[in-house]
C-alpha cells in the first residue's frame, strides 16, 4: 500500500477559512447552524480536509493544534514572542472549540502538545513518518517556516489564489538555491514581524538569502565578517549590531522535531478509517451541510 500522511496545520486552515468568509461582516451577519454556533470557518475546514484526502488518496491523517501564545516554549525563551498579535475574534474561538469536537466525532486524530506549537508537532510527525515508513507526508499550511522540514519524503502544500503549490524539496532547492534546513538561517536574518521575531534590523530579503547562499549559515556569516564580500559591505555594521538578535532569532525559528510525546505514538492511530455512517451522523448532528461532499 502507498502510505501517505496528511498533516493539517489546524489553526492555520481554520483562521484562513474564517477570515476569507467573514470579510466585511459583523459577527451577527456570520452563518450559524440550528444550534446557534458559528460555522463559516468550520465549513471551509471540513470541505478542504476531505478534498485533500480524496485528491491525494491519503492513508493517514493528523490535525495539529497550537497551544495558547502565552503558554508556548518560545514565549518562555523570549517574552516578546507573538506579543503584538491582536486578540482573536470570539466567533473564531468558538469555531475552534466546535471543530475540535466535530473532528473527534468524525474519527480524526488531533494533537495538541504543550508547550509546543503546531509547527513543532508537525515537524516531529514528519520525522517519525520518515523513520518508520517509506511513504510520503504532506504538510498543509501557508506557514513558510515549515519549508525547513522539506525532504525527499516530505512536501508542503501551500494554498495560493485558489490553487495549491506543491513545495517539494526539489522545488525549494531550485527556487532558493539552498537546502531546506538553511531556510532557518534565512529566517533568522529576516526575522518575522507577525511573530515579533527581531532578525537583524536592516537586513531584508535582498540580502538575507544571498548571504546564506554564500556563507551557508548565520554562523558562517559572522565568521566571515572580516572578509565579507564587497557587495555586502553596506550590511556589515547592521550585522555586527544585530548579532545577538540573529542568534536569538535562529533559536526561535528552528522547529523542534524531537518530541517524546510524538515519538511514542503509534502511527496506526492516524489511519484514515473512513466510516461514512459515523461521518454522516456527525455532520448531521452539527447541522453542517457542505456542497459537493459525498459521504
Amino acid at each position: 500500500m502507498n502510505e501517505k500522511l496528511l498533516i493539517i496545520d489546524g489553526f492555520n486552515l481554520l483562521s484562513r477559512g474564517y477570515f476569507a468568509t467573514a470579510f466585511n461582516q459583523e459577527p451577527h451577519q456570520l452563518p450559524k447552524n440550528s444550534q446557534g454556533l458559528y460555522i463559516n470557518g468550520v465549513r471551509v475546514f471540513i470541505q478542504k480536509l476531505y478534498q485533500l484526502i480524496d485528491k491525494h488518496q491519503m492513508s493517514h491523517v493528523a490535525i495539529c493544534w497550537d497551544v495558547k501564545r502565552e503558554d508556548t516554549s518560545r514565549r518562555k525563551e523570549y517574552t516578546a514572542y507573538k506579543a503584538t498579535r491582536q486578540a482573536l475574534p470570539e466567533p473564531l474561538i468558538q469555531q475552534y472549540e466546535s471543530l475540535v469536537f466535530l473532528l473527534t466525532d468524525l474519527g480524526f486524530t488531533q494533537l495538541t502538545i504543550p508547550p509546543y506549537e503546531a509547527d513543532d508537532v508537525i515537524g516531529a510527525l514528519t520525522v517519525k513518518w520518515q523513520q518508520e515508513t517509506s511513504g510520503h507526508s504532506y504538510m498543509y499550511s501557508n506557514d513558510h517556516d515549515l519549508l525547513q522540514l522539506l525532504s525527499p519524503q516530505t512536501t508542503q502544500i501551500i494554498a495560493k489564489n485558489r490553487e495549491e503549490l506543491m513545495f517539494t524539496e526539489h522545488v525549494f532547492t531550485s527556487k532558493y538555491e539552498i537546502t531546506p534546513t538553511q531556510w532557518i538561517d534565512v529566517k533568522a536574518l529576516l526575522g518575522d514581524k507577525g511573530d515579533n521575531i527581531p532578525g537583524v534590523h536592516g537586513v531584508g530579503e535582498k540580502a538575507a538569502l544571498p548571504l546564506i547562499q554564500l556563507y551557508g549559515s548565520v554562523e558562517g556569516v559572522y565568521q566571515s565578517l572580516d572578509t565579507l564580500d564587497a557587495k555586502f559591505n553596506r550590511y556589515k555594521k547592521k550585522l555586527i549590531a544585530g548579532e545577538t538578535d540573529a542568534y536569538l532569532s535562529k533559536q526561535l525559528v528552528t522547529i523542534e522535531t524531537d518530541l517524546k510525546e510524538v515519538q511514542t505514538l503509534d502511527l496506526v492511530a492516524f489511519e484514515n478509517k473512513t466510516r461514512k455512517d459515523l461521518q454522516f451522523k456527525a455532520l448531521n448532528d452539527f447541522d453542517l451541510k457542505i456542497r459537493g461532499l459525498m459521504l
